[in-house]
């Protein structure tokens, strides 16, 4: 069973990267196998519907998508919605999400996009059958500090959301 950790930003300096970086190290110290893709290091193309299916870019990772056992996504929040660059993704690999186990962390400016990301789990669910795992982080930037989490209770969030997703993954590959 391997997972796939996606950062999602492309800000370099992303607070929704350290989100991921601490829950790709909460899976590996669980045993489990984790692939990463770095969003900012593996430019795509804008979705078009048309020619940038077959852009040579798009097949590697369609491929790492279709392949992995669940996808964590940890995303920007941007006007009330997860960033264009994951949506674009979604678009891009489209039938490779089909059935597959997808967790979200969050990083936002404030409180009030708490519920920004179910569009996009939505379309997942609707479009992809994705289980969506009911529990997501959703941090602030006051929980961060000089490049790290700060606050132990999104710490502690991680990490369940890590058990959660693994729990969820393993059963459904026995059934």
């Amino acid at each position: 069973m391997s997972y796939l950790v996606i950062a999602a930003s492309l800000n370099p300096n992303s607070k929704s990267r350290v989100l991921s970086d601490a829950i790709k190290a909460d899976l590996e110290g669980m045993g489990s196998e984790v692939d990463w893709l770095d969003l900012s290091e593996q430019p795509l193309p804008l979705c078009d519907g048309d020619q940038a299916y077959d852009d040579p870019r798009v097949e590697p990772v369609r491929t790492r998508i279709h392949q992995a056992s669940g996808i964590l996504m940890s995303v920007p929040i941007y006007n009330f919605y997860p960033n264009a660059a994951v949506k674009n993704l979604v678009e891009l690999t489209g039938n490779a999400w089909k059935e597959k186990v997808v967790g979200f962390l969050c990083a936002a400016g404030g409180q009030a996009s708490y519920m920004s990301v179910m569009g996009l789990a939505n379309s997942l669910m609707l479009d992809f059958r994705c289980l969506v795992v009911p529990r997501f982080v959703y941090a602030t930037g006051q929980a961060f500090a000089d490049g790290q989490i700060a606050d132990p209770e999104i710490r502690e969030r991680i990490t369940r959301l890590a058990k959660e997703f693994h729990r969820i993954c393993r059963a459904l590959e026995q059934a």
